[in-house]
Formats: structure tokens, sequence, C-alpha cells
């Protein structure tokens, strides 16, 4: 029996639809969760080594690499430098469609050499369908320039072009989505959730966290100050008012204003330890121990 068409359907059926859908494209994100691993192992490298995540894309995959690169400053504290967003068509195109842009190879190689890419940083090309013209061009260019390369599709292996031979590949296949190349959906699910893996685990082994908690998170509005408050009073033990003290003291330092509290130490001497240590609050803590 033939389906009703889509708009005939109830919200809840369409909605049971897109359930499928973002069901398969999480499945494919775990099957690849070792191509995942790799590509987040070269991000910190290129980051600790004081290179760059360049994330490259046109349309929706631009615009969510844009998103992530977006949230790792206040997440993490990480150097806006760190993590960049290119997206085909420039800044005016994260709000508004550029016809063709995503077509314009020259212009991908062009950004790629405008931001003077090198060996020390990471380059990766995001595009649902893996044929992108000006991602392709991007990658190629930044392969030329001794970067990290990596491409993340959504439409399998079978889809690659034969450049992607030259490249390391995260291929999803996400199948159809439920409105016909719209790849802001299952395609788009998936991409968010590969990209919110590669940046958290390359800043979670870059020293950005304490357990699951967030000490290097940016105070800059009251919510914000009272989730520092609140991780260095856990991690420290002591009063939320000492722990603001101390917030203070710091320079509105979260990881260094729990040291500081932890080790009894001044601003400098935590700066110091955590300098010593790589950045890694427990490391500082074990040695303020074994003192």
């Amino acid at each position: 029996m033939k389906s009703k068409p889509l708009e005939y359907l109830g919200e809840e059926k369409i909605m049971a639809m897109m359930d499928e859908a973002d069901s398969r494209a999480l499945a494919e994100v775990v099957k690849a969760r070792r191509d995942i691993a790799a590509a987040s192992r070269d991000a910190a490298a290129s980051i600790g080594a004081g290179g760059r995540l360049i994330y490259v894309g046109a349309g929706t995959s631009g615009r969510l690499g844009a998103l992530d690169a977006s949230e790792c400053p206040p997440t993490f504290s990480a150097n806006p430098k760190q993590v960049v967003a290119v997206m085909a068509g420039g800044k005016k195109a994260f709000h508004r469609a550029v016809e063709g842009a995503e077509d314009d190879a020259f212009d991908g190689a062009a950004s790629i050499a405008k931001l003077d890419v090198g060996p020390r940083d990471m380059v990766m090309g995001i595009a649902a369908s893996g044929k992108t013209p000006f991602v392709l061009a991007a990658l190629d260019e930044a392969l030329s320039r001794g970067a990290a390369v990596w491409l993340l599709s959504c439409s399998g292996k079978k889809g690659l072009p034969e450049a992607a031979a030259n490249y390391r590949v995260i291929a999803l296949d996400t199948g159809d989505e439920v409105i016909r190349g719209s790849s802001r959906l299952a395609a788009g699910t998936a991409t968010k959730l590969v990209l919110n893996r590669i940046t958290t685990t390359a800043f979670i082994k870059l020293g950005k966290v304490y357990g699951s908690l967030m000490v290097d998170v940016k105070p800059t509005n009251n919510k914000l100050v009272k989730r520092a408050v609140g991780i260095i009073a856990e991690v420290t033990d002591c009063a939320a008012d000492e722990a603001m003290e101390s917030l203070r003291e710091s320079g509105f330092k979260t990881k260094t204003a729990a040291l500081m509290r932890a080790r009894r130490l001044t601003r400098k001497e935590a700066e110091a330890l955590l300098r010593v240590k790589g950045g890694f609050l427990r490391r500082a803590l074990e040695e303020g121990k074994h003192a």
C-alpha cells in the first residue's frame, strides 16, 4: 500500500519519521567512533603544538562548523584562534545563502592560503555530500601545505570523490532525509554530534576539565559566575563565599582560583604551577599534595 504524502501526515507521524532518521544518524556516528577518536587526537596535537583546528564548509555544514568553533572559547577558555571556521561565501553566508559559493573551488583554496595554513594545523572539511568543490579545493590546498587533512561526509564511502583517497575520512551514511536533500536534518544532526566529539575530546586531552567539571569555563555572565563558584567549591570543599573570593583574586579564572584555594597559593604561584603541569588541574593538585 502506497504511503500518504508527507504533507497529509499528522505531526506526531512526521516526528516519528524524523526520530527514525536521527536514530540512523546516531548509529552511524557510533560506528565511526574509531575514526572520530583519531580526528580528536589530531585536533589535540595541532592545538597543543600551537596550531589550529580549521573547519571548512558550505551551507549547513559550514554553519555547524562555525557553531562548534564559537562554543570553544566560553566552554574551555580556548583562544578564538585555536578553532576557526571557514565558510563558503564568507561571513554573510552564515546568515543567508550565497548562490554558487559552494562551487567556487578557487575561493576554497584561497581561503586556506589566506589563513597561511601550515604543518601544525588540522583542516576538517565538512560536506554532507562529500563532494563540495569549495571544501575539496580547500583540503587539497591544506594538504599541499603539510596540514593534517580530514573530510567529514554523510553520504557513505561510496559517495566519496577520488580525491578523498588523499585525506583521512569520517564517512557516515545517514541515508535519505525526511525532506530529500535537506542536509540540516539527519546529516546535520550527525555532523553536530561528530564535531561535538572532536573538540570536546581534544580539549579534555589538553587539560581543560577536572573530572566532568568545566574548570576552564569563562565566567562572563551571572549564570557562569555561579557555575564557576560551584566548581571551585566542589573541587576544594569550601563555602560559596570563599570560592567567590578566590575567583575574584584569580582574575575570574576558574581553574586558577580552584588551585589557589586548594593549595593556599597566590595567583602568580598557581598560574606558574599550572603552566608546569601543562594546564591540568589534577596534576597541579597532586603536585601540591606532595610538596
